[in-house]
């Protein structure tokens, strides 16, 4: 994936953490490798934002994604979405 294509993810993933989490506004500024649940993201708010990536993306976590790592960061969740969205 282009560096510029990761970057719209990273931002579409940012502002739907500024939007369903309680990270609020600083997720747009967050480091993409900074701990989500460390600066407030909960479990419930995890689900609603795996909700919202789906929307946004089209596509479905696979199970074995569904894990606290996989919405530890904003790489962690990006990184799912180009392996689940990007053809090989």
């Amino acid at each position: 994936m282009s560096e510029a294509g990761a970057m719209i993810i990273d931002d579409v993933v940012r502002r739907i953490l500024a939007e369903h989490s309680r990270v609020g506004e600083k997720a747009l500024d967050i480091d993409r490798t900074a701990n989500l649940f460390d600066a407030g993201l909960d479990s419930i708010a995890a689900v609603n934002v795996m909700l919202a990536v789906e929307e946004a993306f089209a596509f479905e976590f696979p199970q074995t994604s569904l894990t606290r790592a996989t919405f530890s960061s904003v790489s962690a969740i990006a990184e799912v979405i180009q392996k689940a969205t990007i053809p090989c």
